[in-house]
């Protein structure tokens, strides 16, 4: 009994240890993208009738003055924030409702407002995370720093891009294409980004300098994320702690290198993602709640900032998910408020109403694809 109830508590200790840091992360990027929603509403001079963090039957609730039910509900895999008009939780319009509406009812209602209103609320919540995300990489550069691996090569494999090219163990990368790098992982991110395309390296060896030129290679790894396919040159960066330092941003130095980091992560989803329908990469790194809280307890290991600097990138890519043209999402209502500005007529409501059900389930198969990738990531990592 004893080896049981210890079992057990070990077993939910281990369970903690991943949960807490995913609902704090999720929580955290959830909240604020709701937010965005929900003072642009305000600002615009919408009734908010629900803020709600999580799903489903309410753990807790009130009411502010303006009668706002602020909630926290029991399935916390999201949030949303309902709007006077809405006809549910993903910001459907009550076509039937609005129409019947009183005119003095209108004022405050959402599908009521001129469409610039609608379109500048629903942008507002990816725009916040894209803000979450700027302020936590800066406030990261500027208090924490950035441990750093000078652009040193310590070893080269055999039969690789850079043995081909002649690289040599001791070269520092001085400049790739002619943009200067600081750091080994300046040098890793240019070649990851290359798509397999010659690249021009100046390097220091022994005192000179020497142009170098080489193709890197595309090779697939196994990661906790899925089969990661990028351009590698094959060399690998010095473990000599005389060639790590702590970089310390100023605060022009912290907005460049966040907004650099921002752009990174854009362009590597977006390269992924279209990768994926071009063949050319694979579609099991979409990622589902459950791997999230593995990579998030893991992180969580080595810090309270490691764990911030994850909530930044979870939450750039909520934003764009949510930027994806599909309807339910935010990119579907964006869509439609396109059409109606450049038509002056909006959307019929059946067309409308098609396009939510066919998103809706474009969703749900999204959510039980990358679940399944989940399981059978996480079950290959415990074997």
């Amino acid at each position: 009994m004893t080896a049981i109830l210890a079992s057990s508590l070990d077993l939910a200790s281990t369970l903690l240890s991943y949960l807490i840091p995913f609902f704090f992360v999720l929580a955290l990027v959830v909240f604020v993208h709701e937010m965005g929603h929900f003072l642009v509403g305000r600002w615009c001079g919408v009734r908010v009738e629900t803020f709600s963090l999580g799903f489903g039957p309410r753990l807790f609730r009130f009411y502010d003055r303006r009668g706002t039910e602020w909630a926290l509900s029991a399935i916390p895999l999201g949030g949303y924030v309902k709007f006077k008009g809405d006809s549910n939780a993903a910001s459907v319009p009550d076509f039937d409702g609005a129409a019947k509406m009183a005119e003095p009812d209108r004022s405050d209602s959402f599908p009521h407002q001129p469409v610039w209103k609608r379109a500048a609320i629903v942008a507002a919540g990816p725009a916040a995370n894209f803000i979450l995300a700027f302020v936590i990489f800066m406030a990261s550069f500027m208090i924490v720093g950035r441990l750093q691996v000078e652009p040193v090569i310590a070893r080269i494999a055999e039969n690789s891009a850079a043995a081909t090219a002649g690289f040599q163990p001791g070269d520092r990368v001085i400049s790739i294409d002619r943009n200067p790098v600081d750091s080994f992982e300046d040098v890793a991110r240019i070649v990851s980004v290359s798509e397999g395309r010659t690249l021009s390296f100046v390097v220091e060896r022994g005192g000179k300098s020497l142009d170098i030129t080489g193709a890197p290679q595309v090779v697939e790894r196994k990661t906790v994320m899925g089969t990661d396919r990028r351009p590698v040159m094959g060399f690998v960066g010095s473990s000599d702690p005389a060639h790590f330092y702590t970089k310390n941003f100023s605060l022009g130095e912290a907005a460049r290198a966040s907004s650099a980091e921002i752009v990174f992560v854009i362009d590597r989803t977006a390269h992924y993602i279209s990768g994926i329908f071009s063949g050319r990469e694979r579609a099991d790194q979409l990622s589902g709640p459950t791997r999230i809280a593995y990579i998030s307890g893991k992180v969580a290991e080595a810090g309270v900032a490691p764990l911030l600097m994850l909530a930044g990138i979870l939450s750039i890519s909520i934003g764009l998910i949510n930027l994806v043209p599909v309807p339910m999402l935010d990119g579907g209502h964006l869509l439609f408020y396109a059409f109606e500005a450049l038509f002056g007529r909006p959307v019929s409501p059946r067309a409308q109403e098609i396009s939510y059900r066919v998103g809706f389930a474009l969703v749900v198969m999204l959510m039980l694809f990358s679940t399944w990738n989940d399981i059978t990531h996480l079950t290959g990592l415990s074997r």
